[in-house]
């Protein structure tokens, strides 16, 4: 059975890999939209959408779309939009404890799963100096909430699965590929 992960990520392929080397990449293309207010629900939502999009041209295969958002307190943290909106969104992390959500969608004809994952973090307390180091390396530009655990040093402690915060909870994405094998 093919399957296909619906995302451009780099760090969603290596993660994929571990599951499966057998599967192709095809990101979906429209616009990212959801007016859900709870971080959770909104990151399921744009995870649906893309798994869906692909899956309407790829019907014989298994699409998974994912989609990773930072809570803060309730307030939804996405990609930043440049560097100082990066480092607005580091500075409000810091010393704190937030939540990191990923939605799933996995697809299969008539078949569809969708959940979410999510993983507490802790970040330590970070210099101004630690902020615009990282900020200029270019690192944090494409990832929710601006920092990516595995190349970064912030984060204090954490609860739940790391592979979560990387963007793709391997645990669960296997557990629910063994029932769409099985089923």
């Amino acid at each position: 059975m093919k399957i296909i992960l619906a995302s451009n990520s780099p760090r969603r392929k290596v993660l994929m890999k571990k599951i499966t080397p057998d599967f192709v990449v095809i990101p979906a293309t429209s616009p990212e939209h959801s007016d859900a207010v709870d971080a959770c629900r909104y990151a399921t939502e744009l995870a649906t959408h893309k798994a869906t999009e692909v899956s309407s041209t790829h019907a014989d295969a298994i699409v998974i779309g994912c989609d990773t958002v930072v809570d803060l307190d309730g307030k939804v943290l996405g990609k930043p939009k440049d560097a100082s909106d990066a480092i607005r969104m580091l500075h409000q992390l810091s010393d704190k404890t937030h939540c990191v959500h990923t939605g799933v969608c996995i697809v299969y004809g008539d078949k569809k799963v969708a959940f979410c994952q999510t993983t507490k973090v802790t970040f330590r307390k970070l210099s101004d100096q630690d902020i615009r180091r990282y900020v200029d390396s270019g690192l944090p530009l494409d990832k929710a909430g601006a920092y990516g655990i595995q190349e970064c040093d912030f984060v204090k402690s954490y609860d739940g699965s790391y592979d979560n915060i990387v963007g793709f909870p391997t645990e669960r994405v296997q557990q629910e590929l063994t029932k769409f094998y099985k089923g």
